[in-house]
Formats: C-alpha cells, sequence, structure tokens
C-alpha cells in the first residue's frame, strides 16, 4: 500500500474539495475530502439536529436566546393579561419600537467594530429640533427640512468618528462629549418655551404618524407587504443557490430554502393578519423594515459590509489586508449619526413635535439595549442588523406588558437592566465556548 498525502484541516473547514493520490501511482484515482459538518444535510432530520446541537455546544448561539426570551416574555404577559396578545396592543408594539430601533440600526454599526455611540439620542433630538425650527419659523419646505435635518445627523457622527480614527480620541469620550454639547445645542434651539409643535399635515411628520401608505386599502397592502417579502426571500435564496453551484462550493438544498421561506410566509401573513385586525401596517413599521432589508444588504452582500466585519474581527489584520481603517470608522459613525437622526423624525411624527425630551430619558440606553439584546456582540466583529428588531421587539413588549399591568417605570428599567445583562453574559459565555471550540 502507498501512502496518502494529508490534507490540511483548514481546506477541510473550508469545505473546499482536494484530492489525494498514491505518491508512487499518478493513474490512481483522486479522492474528494470534503468538510464532514457540509454532509449532515444528507442524513435529512438527524443531520440538521447534529447540525444544530454542535453549533450549540460550539456557542454559535445566533438569535435562538432571543427568540426563546421573547417566547417566554409574551407567555408569561398573556397569562397575567389577555389584552397582551391583542392586536391592538401587538400594533401599538409594532408601531412604537420603529423610532428607538433606527437608533439601533446604527448603533449595530457601531458596536460591529468594538466601539459605542453614546451621542445617538441627542442627535435625535437635534434633527427633529432643526426640523421643527426650519418648517415652523423659517418656513422652510418640510421635505427639504427633513433632507438637511438628516445631513446635520450624518455630519455630527462624521465629525465624531474624525476626532475618533485621525486624532485618536477614545469613541466613549468623544460621543459622551457630543451626548454633552448637541443636547445643550437641541434646548439652545428650542428656546425658553422647551417645545416646538409641528403642524400634523407638514409631509415626514404626516408620514411618520399613526398612518399607513396604503390608506383605505390597509387591509390588502399588509397581505402585499408580506408576499413581497416572501416572494423576494425566496428569489435571493434561489439566486444565491445558483450562485454557489457555479463556484462549485456548497449550497443549500431546495428542500431546506423551500421549508425556511414557507415558515417566513406563516410569519409574515400572521402578522399581517393580526395587524390588520388593529390600524393595519404603519408607515413606520414599513419603513424601518425597509431600512433593516436594505442595511441587512449591505453589511452581507457588499465589499464594504465586509471591511466593517473584518476592522471589528482585528483592526491590524484588516490594516494588512489593504483596508482603510479610519475612513471605515469615520463612516460607520456618520451612518450612526444618519440613523440617529432618522430616528429624530420618527419621534417628531409620533408626538407631532420637537421637545426638551426629545432623544433624552432612557433613548440611549434602549437603542443600545435593543443592539445587543438582539445579539449584536459587545466585543465587535460579530452581529447583525436584524438584532435591532429583536432587541426592539423584547424591549417594547416588557414596556407594554408592564404598562398593561400598571407597574411603575422603576420596574420597567429593572427588567430591562436585567435582560441586558443576561444578553451580555450569553455573548462571553458564547466567545468563550467558541475559542474553547477552535472557533473563537
Amino acid at each position: 500500500m502507498s501512502d496518502t498525502s494529508k490534507v490540511s484541516k483548514a481546506d477541510a473547514a473550508k469545505g473546499q474539495q482536494s484530492t489525494v493520490a498514491p505518491a508512487d501511482d499518478p493513474t490512481a484515482a483522486s479522492i474528494a475530502v470534503v468538510d464532514p459538518r457540509l454532509l449532515v444535510r444528507e442524513e435529512g432530520f438527524k443531520g440538521y439536529w447534529t447540525e444544530f446541537t454542535r453549533k450549540v455546544k460550539g456557542g454559535e448561539l445566533g438569535s435562538l436566546p432571543v427568540v426563546i426570551g421573547l417566547i417566554i416574555i409574551w407567555t408569561i404577559f398573556q397569562l397575567q393579561n389577555d389584552r397582551f396578545l391583542s392586536a391592538d396592543n401587538l400594533s401599538n408594539i409594532s408601531y412604537y419600537l420603529s423610532a428607538t430601533g433606527m437608533l439601533a440600526i446604527g448603533l449595530v454599526f457601531v458596536l460591529l467594530l468594538g466601539e459605542i455611540d453614546l451621542s445617538v439620542g441627542s442627535v435625535s433630538g437635534l434633527a427633529s429640533t432643526l426640523f421643527a425650527v426650519f418648517v415652523v419659523e423659517h418656513g422652510v419646505n418640510p421635505w427639504l427640512s427633513l433632507v438637511l435635518a438628516v445631513i446635520t445627523g450624518i455630519a455630527v457622527g462624521a465629525l465624531h468618528g474624525w476626532f475618533f480614527a485621525k486624532i485618536g480620541v477614545p469613541a466613549f469620550v468623544v460621543t459622551l462629549a457630543g451626548f454633552l454639547g448637541w443636547n445643550g445645542l437641541m434646548l439652545w434651539l428650542l428656546g425658553s418655551s422647551g417645545t416646538i409643535n409641528i403642524p400634523s399635515d407638514s409631509g415626514p411628520v404626516h408620514l411618520l404618524g399613526q398612518n399607513s401608505f396604503f390608506m383605505d386599502q390597509a387591509i390588502i397592502g399588509a397581505y402585499l407587504l408580506a408576499g413581497l417579502g416572501v416572494v423576494l426571500t425566496l428569489v435571493g435564496n434561489f439566486g444565491e443557490q445558483r450562485r454557489r453551484k457555479a463556484a462549485g462550493v456548497p449550497f443549500r438544498p431546495t428542500s431546506e430554502i423551500l421549508v425556511r421561506v414557507g415558515a417566513l410566509a406563516v410569519a409574515s401573513f400572521v402578522t399581517a393578519a393580526v395587524l390588520n385586525d388593529s390600524a393595519g401596517v404603519t408607515n413606520s413599521l414599513v419603513i424601518f423594515l425597509a431600512a433593516l432589508v436594505i442595511v441587512d444588504f449591505v453589511l452581507r452582500r457588499t465589499t464594504y459590509g465586509r471591511k466593517v466585519f473584518a476592522v471589528g474581527g482585528g483592526i491590524e489584520a484588516a490594516r494588512r489586508a489593504g483596508i482603510n481603517v479610519p475612513m471605515i470608522r469615520i463612516t460607520v459613525f456618520a451612518i450612526s449619526g444618519g440613523f440617529a437622526a432618522i430616528g429624530g423624525m420618527f419621534f417628531a411624527g409620533q408626538t407631532a413635535s420637537a421637545t426638551l425630551s426629545a432623544g433624552g430619558g432612557n433613548t440611549l440606553m434602549l437603542a443600545i439595549a435593543a443592539a445587543v439584546i438582539g445579539g449584536t456582540s459587545l466585543f465587535g466583529g460579530r452581529g447583525s442588523v436584524w438584532s435591532a428588531l429583536l432587541g426592539m421587539l423584547v424591549i417594547q413588549s416588557i414596556q407594554t406588558g408592564l404598562d398593561l399591568l400598571n407597574m411603575n417605570q422603576s420596574i420597567q428599567y429593572m427588567i430591562t437592566g436585567g435582560v441586558l445583562l443576561g444578553a451580555v453574559v450569553i455573548d462571553s459565555v458564547s466567545r468563550k465556548s467558541q475559542k474553547a471550540a477552535g472557533r473563537g
């Protein structure tokens, strides 16, 4: 028997096929060597269960903890008050999570770098105040005012990123300074009254109120949106399958794609049916979900997104790979500022005003908590923008549930704090498990 050459573990881990043949027999048939973990799907349900248990043991928990937590939270509140899962209450949850959720989307980018942005609450308040000042006091077109407010948020975020990336000021310090400074500017603009009421029929405010794009056709619109989401997901999955087949790399089988899309279809149409029993799908929720889809595409499917993950995974390695680290940092903070400004417009739409409390209180903490609770790591390099949705579902469910039970706000803070701590503990334990399994 002749000896065979060894296949490197790295090739196997990547799922690449390599060949080995007897050294003294060049005519021997080659043998394809594939990572065994990629073959478990061929075993049917047992294979998927094997893969699932392997991931859990290795600390690859994904969104599992937050989904389980959300089920537990909903079950507890429903047992305490049977109105919790009513159409009206779920509609309120879906509406009010969008404003803070927008802030959380921007924070996901910053957290992927392993940094923090403490200024998003103040930036959101400043944006809504600038919008009110432009429209009410200077008569500027509402849509132009919206653009100017968002551009201001982007510029403020870029300024924070410049101090951090170019001057070397820690992100914690520069954004803390921004938190104080932009809040002060907002108070100065609001003046002694502390409030500027915005006409409810002015463009963006009307759009982001509790209204629907579809108006009288809200019921049809909800199902159209659900169907559109399912179709786009199906097309995207089959497109990815085709590309991976052409590249000769492992791909999801058609049966798995159909099961995944089927589960999404059930969830989407059930959600549409529930919301239709109340106010339908509001504009703010549609815009929030559209933002999630677009940003998810940017992070997972573009070169820029891969660079963000690379910088968060290791600055020195990213620099040696030719990535312009300062530019990535500046743009990430600019994105955070932009989404903070958009979130501020959502707040203005909910109240039809700019007030001293805009972006204040616990807004910042809730936005950070949403991103972390949803699964984005505080240590950088791991996360998804869908964390903003999952995290806000948890937080808004807790707030709404406790309101139904007439609990004091102090109880809300304590419970939310406990959930946040639990999420960080899970993240830390998960990272240790991955390192122990050789994947950290």
